[in-house]
């Protein structure tokens, strides 16, 4: 099961989320997402666990709990959305156009 977690503090690492939720089970990833420009955390992240019960009950403990000062918000991850047309690209010119 992949968790969204947001409201983190934009000093929190890969490490502590993978910590936080290990307490739940085991991890299969633990990710906070950075900003491409600036490469600070962007206050959320996403977990994985393999045991999607152990997970249920992370969610259930973590959601709208306190952590490192704020309260953190954990549900279940929806689904990315398709990009239309599949191509991540997109015109980058380089094509002669007549």
């Amino acid at each position: 099961m992949n968790i969204f977690i947001s409201n983190l503090t934009y000093a929190i690492t890969d490490g502590d989320l993978n910590d936080l939720f290990g307490e739940y089970g085991e991890v299969s990833s633990a990710k906070v997402i950075m900003d491409r420009e600036t490469r600070k955390s962007r206050g959320f992240g996403f977990v994985e666990m393999s045991d999607d019960e152990l997970a249920k009950k992370a969610i259930e403990d973590l959601d709208r709990a306190e952590y490192d000062g704020r309260i953190i918000n954990v549900k279940e991850a929806s689904p990315r959305p398709e990009r239309a047309g599949g191509n991540r690209g997109g015109n980058r010119g380089g094509g002669r156009r007549f």
